[in-house]
């Protein structure tokens, strides 16, 4: 399923959905941040995804993380909240979601690099070359915010 996202764009579509969803920020000993190349988009991002029923939402982090890169992880903090009415994601089924989302550091515990029908690629990138890459801003802003700020983001 492709996926177009919309920031502050007056001529996006209506939002008809709200699905809480998680990103999770890993670093290695090196300071480099987990990365997936998206396949929905073609869009690098940060490892995460929706929150199912019956799950916590450190529970979701853990499965996503491991669903798209193959990698274990513990969550250690939130890092901060994502909730903007302006930032839209449309999807070819018809759904338009209105973003929803948490962000979390996470250690890494175990795993290997493995890709999934949702990453078609899993990198470890030093965050001075995350501007060399085509991401969204809306994950850029996550990081940014997880390695900078003392306490968690509310936007």
């Amino acid at each position: 399923m492709t996926r177009i996202d919309y920031i502050d764009d007056p001529n996006a579509p209506q939002a008809n959905s709200v699905v809480p969803s998680v990103v999770a920020i890993v670093q290695d000993e090196a300071g480099r941040v987990l990365l997936i190349h998206k396949t929905d988009n073609g869009k690098w991002a940060l490892p995460g995804g929706g929150h199912d029923i019956g799950e916590t939402i450190t529970d979701t982090v853990i499965r996503e993380v491991k669903e798209e890169t193959g990698y274990d992880v513990e969550v250690v903090t939130l890092t901060g909240t994502y909730t903007s009415p302006g930032h839209v994601m449309a999807y070819d089924d018809g759904e338009v979601r209105q973003q929803f989302s948490l962000a979390f550091r996470a250690r890494l515990t175990g795993g290997e690099a493995a890709t999934s029908s949702e990453s078609d690629r899993v990198e470890w990138i030093h965050p001075d070359e995350l501007h060399a890459l085509d991401m969204h801003p809306s994950m850029r802003q996550r990081i940014e915010d997880a390695l900078t700020a003392d306490r968690p983001v509310l936007r």
